[in-house]
């Protein structure tokens, strides 16, 4: 019996929607559209994100230790003259020196934590770099060119020359594509550098690496951590930075306000150094289901309007099938159906057309300069977009049919007829 009148329901709910197929169709195309353009506004924002942090996070370490000779100093009472005390307040910064004291000691004492992936040492300076008539202001990174790899995987982002030669020349650099550009230069040239206090050296460039981020390929090189030492005159326990990569970067916040406590130094987690970045990513994560979402419901507002003029057009029909014996139940499961069949349809053409935009952004070419590394939109194709449009644009068309179809369940068939 209830097979049978389920049959029906399904039956009448399917001559509606075929008495009207532009109406029907009209419908459709807006949850059809609103669900493509969900798709494939999601994947390349979430694309542009995954894209921006990847290589954030590729090229940043997840624990950043070292010496802050910015952070507050105490207020100190001074003897300025015989018997008399002045009390100093905030203290300007000496000429001090940025060693992070006992860093091979530290780093070993890290490596035996069994969340941490990888430590490696570094000695920053900036630098000026000179080539014939072209200076520049950038940075030069002496590192231990082997550990630095393993943190944050330099073979693979060498455009010229491998790694390797760094070990085997004392006095080489591997340069910034975007810094070699600048100063018109390629593997197996020579430069000379000069640091802030005047020291000079000249240095062969044994290889040119690309992060794809601007900010570093146009300023950094790296060169062996002995020779930066000599650059600045400092002993071999000379170190500025220790850059930690851990198995679970989340654990990053944490874990650093613990080395910051044992060591007394300063270690900055990944999430601290990149809060700008982050929040940007928020902000546009919500903008874009923000819009994504009003898409969808506008789609509503136009399965609700439709069905409106689906009742008002069938009050006749209705009152003829409430006075055969039709129950309210009955009559609003005929317009549920209605809008159910229109959200489903219309979902699944929306996945399609979705899928198929994205294909289209992901191949479609895009020069990020010496910016940014990319030839092409990154998009995401993560599989919960498509579940989530479906699901939305479902029950989207589920409440917005589920008012018309409670208003016609409530029709009075005798005031109908009478008024026929």
């Amino acid at each position: 019996m209830f097979g049978s009148r389920f049959k029906l329901t399904l039956e009448i709910a399917k001559v509606h929607l075929l008495s009207k197929p532009k109406q029907t169709v009209i419908a459709m195309l807006g949850v059809t559209f609103g669900i493509a353009m969900f798709i494939a506004l999601v994947g390349l924002m979430t694309g542009l994100n995954d894209f921006t942090e990847e290589i954030t996070m590729t090229s940043s370490p997840d624990i950043h230790i070292y010496k802050d000779v910015t952070s507050p100093r105490p207020t100190i009472l001074q003897q300025t003259s015989p018997g008399s005390l002045t009390w100093v307040h905030h203290q300007k910064p000496k000429n001090e020196l940025t060693k992070v004291r006992n860093a091979y000691r530290i780093m070993e004492l890290i490596r035996k934590n069994e969340m941490v992936r990888g430590v490696a040492p570094a000695l920053s300076s900036q630098v000026f770099y000179n080539y014939g008539p072209a200076q520049l202001n950038g940075s030069i990174l002496g590192v231990d060119i082997l550990e630095e790899d393993k943190l944050f995987g330099l073979k693979s982002k060498m455009k010229e020359g491998r790694i390797e030669e760094l070990l085997a020349t004392r006095e080489g650099i591997i340069m910034g594509q975007g810094l070699a550009k600048k100063l018109d230069v390629k593997k197996g040239n020579r430069i000379v550098i000069t640091t802030p206090e005047g020291h000079t050296m000249t240095l062969k460039i044994v290889g040119i690496f690309q992060m794809g981020i601007g900010v570093v390929d146009n300023v950094r090189c790296y060169a062996n951590i002995g020779t930066v030492q000599t650059i600045l005159q400092q002993d071999p326990s000379y170190v500025t930075d220790i850059n930690i990569k851990l198995n679970d970067r989340h654990l990053a916040k944490k874990y650093a306000a613990e080395l910051e406590a044992k060591y007394n130094t300063k270690a900055e987690d990944w999430e601290t150094a990149n809060a700008t970045f982050l929040t940007g990513v928020i902000i546009r994560n919500i903008i874009t289901y923000a819009v994504s979402v009003t898409l969808l419901i506008v789609a509503g507002f136009g399965i609700y309007n439709i069905l409106n003029m689906t009742i008002y057009n069938k009050m006749k029909d209705i009152a003829i099938l409430k006075a055969m014996g039709f129950a309210g139940g009955d009559v609003r499961s005929i317009f549920m159906i209605q809008s159910l069949i229109i959200g489903l349809i219309g979902a699944m053409a929306g996945l399609v057309i979705g899928y198929i935009l994205s294909v289209l952004i992901s191949k479609a070419p895009f020069n990020g300069g010496d910016i940014i590394s990319l030839d092409h939109f990154p998009v995401n194709f993560d599989p919960k977009f498509y579940i989530i449009g479906v699901v939305f644009g479902v029950i989207t068309t589920a409440v917005a049919g589920y008012m018309p179809s409670r208003k016609a369940s409530r029709i009075d068939p005798i005031e109908i007829l009478r008024g026929q």
